[in-house]
């Protein structure tokens, strides 16, 4: 029996009349007429009660027709769950996000659209450091990341979003804190900084980077016999908050209302710049990878146009 027969089978049964249901089928009506037979024959029994005026389904048929109906819904929830399947909207997917990331605003917007428009995918957030979630993308453990720094090699392709200006975090009773003027990254030259995550790190190394461009190195304090860094954003800041040291952040974290830091811009050409950007497997087959990327792709261009006011 094949899935046609069942078909054929279903609309006489819903006509009532063989002739209309082979109108319906687009064919003639004895080719039919031969198969409701023929499959009456391979089951054995009698399907439908021939009437002078049309065919009427016998208990067997009634039978059948309540469970082929069945049969065929199933058949096609089947064939839309693998046509969502294969357009990426249906799966799972998981999403890294650096401490930093969800609090730029196209993170969430684009968690926003994504869920809009693939409800049915099941999505996971794991959280870490830059060079972490680079580290759990090419062993498989992530599927793509929001990272902090430019990771396109080994295998890893990266999509840069865009650059954010870095601010500088104070305690509050900090003499620099007071004002509303921008600072210049070579008055910081005889403070403690406080570094997010270890080198390698987007945030760590643009501190790096920018107090280099402007003749020193950075001092980072000690804790004791530890040099004074933290594992995340949050705990960097509540360093900062203790009176402990500086640090830089990106200017989205500027939304942040924590008590005991305050937020400065920095002014000249030296002052660093944080990076957001996509990392995902080069050549990755799963169709809900490449549907996130390209929504990613289209919110950052849509989300630039709008910052930029065209």
């Amino acid at each position: 029996m094949e899935l046609r027969h069942l078909r054929y089978f279903l609309a006489v049964a819903e006509e009532g009349h063989i002739t209309r249901a082979a109108q319906r089928l687009g064919m003639q009506q004895p080719p039919l007429s031969q198969q409701i037979r023929a499959l009456e024959r391979e089951l054995q029994v009698q399907l439908f009660h021939r009437r002078p005026r049309g065919v009427e389904l016998t208990d067997a048929g009634r039978a059948l027709q309540r469970d082929s109906v069945a049969l065929l819904a199933g058949l096609e929830r089947a064939c839309e769950t693998a046509r969502r399947a294969a357009r990426g909207e249906q799966g799972q997917l998981c999403l890294g996000v650096t401490s930093t990331s969800p609090f730029h605003p196209l993170v969430p917007r684009v968690l926003r659209a994504f869920n809009a428009a693939c409800p049915e995918v099941a999505l996971t957030l794991e959280e870490g450091l830059s060079n972490e979630l680079i580290e759990r993308l090419g062993d498989g453990r992530l599927d793509v990341a929001f990272v902090r720094v430019a990771a396109g090699a080994g295998g890893l392709a990266f999509l840069p979003l865009l650059e954010e200006p870095m601010v500088l975090a104070l305690p509050a009773g900090h003499p620099l804190a007071d004002g509303d003027a921008s600072i210049a990254v070579k008055r910081l030259q005889a403070e403690t900084f406080i570094l997010a995550g270890p080198p390698g790190t987007g945030l760590h190394d643009a501190i790096i980077e920018a107090c280099r461009a402007v003749g020193f190195s950075p001092r980072v304090g000690n804790l004791g016999a530890a040099t004074q860094q933290a594992p995340r954003i949050s705990s960097t800041l509540s360093l900062v908050a203790a009176g402990l040291g500086i640090t830089c952040v990106p200017a989205s974290l500027m939304r942040l209302d924590m008590e005991g830091v305050v937020f400065r811009h920095l002014a000249g050409r030296a002052r660093p710049k944080a990076v957001l950007g996509l990392t995902s497997r080069r050549g990755d087959p799963s169709a809900v990878v490449r549907r996130f990327v390209a929504l990613v792709r289209r919110e950052a261009r849509v989300f630039s146009a709008e910052a930029a006011g065209v």
